[in-house]
């Protein structure tokens, strides 16, 4: 969700409506975030997070940011939480640790953190490098850790999400569908690239590093041709370096430009008001529940 969600806007309106939003810090300087989150606190009162990629090289300034505002949840991800969690729990925050195995799980677990996020290989950005799907590893972390549990890829719908509580999870994780809302921060093209996919037109590419989900176009052609022909890991991983999803997000881009987005991208035909697409997924979560227990009869 960077760049769509590395502003105010998105998550405000998400959490105005009932949801947890969450401003994406990855491409932010430590200025622009802190700006960011008091934007949105002069848009609603309701409680929001902070995403933080640990690997990022602004992650110690993001963190800083994070608790020096007292943001109210973190998810962090791509690292480990060890020696992290216990000046934010001092602060009265929630950690959330996005994990793609169960041994992970474990770990985060034992580290304190307060909740687990579970990320498929269906998920657009990045996905586990094992590719596998959210409903093996959900189920998997269920039965592993004691803590609460949210599930991430490829849900866009209160079908969905009903799926993932079916199989142990507390609560649920959304981002290509929201990508593809007014309040999504990302080019035009972005959105329709990512609105005319269909199965299959996604794909996940830069295996040997870390890799991503993207939708079909002429790098990712490029990048696959080149693995076909074997070139050599530096080859590979200079390709994936010249290319960015700032490229696509905000310049337009959607052909050289990484086009990140989940499998999910195919289960989506419209682009809808974030506060509006909040209570759609409610009320769908209710149609779903009330359809599993007629099955009982």
């Amino acid at each position: 969700m960077s760049w769509a969600s590395s502003s105010a806007l998105l998550p405000a309106t998400v959490s105005g409506a009932g949801g947890l939003g969450v401003i994406a810090a990855g491409p932010m300087r430590s200025g622009d975030l802190r700006a960011a989150i008091h934007a949105l606190r002069a848009l609603t009162d309701r409680p929001f997070a902070v995403n933080v990629a640990l690997y990022n090289k602004r992650a110690a300034e993001h963190l800083d940011v994070a608790y020096e505002e007292r943001v109210p949840v973190i998810v962090a991800s791509q690292g480990s939480p060890r020696g992290r969690v216990e000046r934010f729990h001092a602060a009265g925050a929630r950690w959330l640790h996005v994990v793609a195995h169960p041994e992970h799980a474990l770990k985060a677990e034992a580290a304190g953190v307060d909740a687990i996020v579970v990320v498929g290989g269906e998920a657009g950005g990045h996905p586990p490098p094992s590719g596998t799907a959210t409903t093996v590893l959900v189920r998997k972390v269920a039965q592993t850790v004691r803590i609460p549990l949210v599930a991430g890829g490829g849900v866009v719908d209160g079908a969905g999400v009903a799926a993932m509580l079916c199989l142990g999870a507390d609560a649920v994780q959304m981002g290509t569908r929201f990508l593809l809302t007014p309040e999504a921060s990302l080019h035009a093209d972005y959105k329709r690239k990512v609105l005319a996919a269909g199965i299959g037109d996604t794909t996940l590419v830069g295996w040997r590093g870390l890799p991503i989900r993207a939708v079909r176009n002429a790098f990712t052609d490029e990048y696959e041709a080149a693995e076909r022909a074997g070139r050599s890991r530096e080859g590979l991983e200079a390709l994936f370096g010249s290319r960015s999803l700032k490229m696509a997000a905000l310049k337009g881009d959607v052909e050289r430009g990484k086009v990140e987005a989940g499998q999910c991208a195919a289960l989506i035909d419209d682009l809808v008001p974030a506060a509006l697409l909040v209570q759609r997924i409610a009320a769908e979560l209710e149609q779903a529940m009330e359809r599993l227990i007629g099955l009982r009869g």
